[in-house]
């Protein structure tokens, strides 16, 4: 079983906007999650797009490290979350001296994908049929 993992922090789009793009595609296979988000009308469906890519890179990597044979069509969204990162706050003149406080929020997303259990272990048993 391949899994990887892609991380990218301090996103600047806000939290609440892009869990809606990430609830799109958990657990719905790797490619079919690119094409959501190829055509995902919202702005944090592009950095979301690029982290899948990226995740899809990892597991090529991490199969190659492992002598596993990794077939892209087998991987799927196993895990994909946000969380809060860190708040820019900046200020905006008002009237009579006063600030208006603008916080400008940003987000660490974390994508997790892997093969199913049975298929990978299905490439396994059909080796040691082979080799008896």
């Amino acid at each position: 079983m391949v899994e990887s993992i892609a991380r990218v922090r301090h996103i600047r789009v806000t939290p609440q906007k892009a869990r809606r793009v990430v609830a799109l595609i958990k657990g719905k296979q790797a490619e079919e999650a690119l094409a959501i988000l190829k055509f995902a009308p919202q702005g944090a469906s592009e950095p979301i797009y690029k982290l899948v890519a990226s995740a899809i890179a990892n597991a090529r990597v991490t199969a190659d490290k492992t002598n596993e044979y990794l077939d892209d069509a087998d991987l799927y969204v196993k895990n994909a979350y946000v969380d809060e990162g860190t708040t820019l706050k900046r200020f905006q003149p008002r009237a009579q001296g006063r600030a208006f406080q603008i916080k400008k929020r940003t987000s660490h997303i974390t994508v997790v994908l892997a093969t199913p259990e049975d298929a990978a272990a299905a490439p396994a048993r059909a080796n040691k049929k082979a080799s008896k």
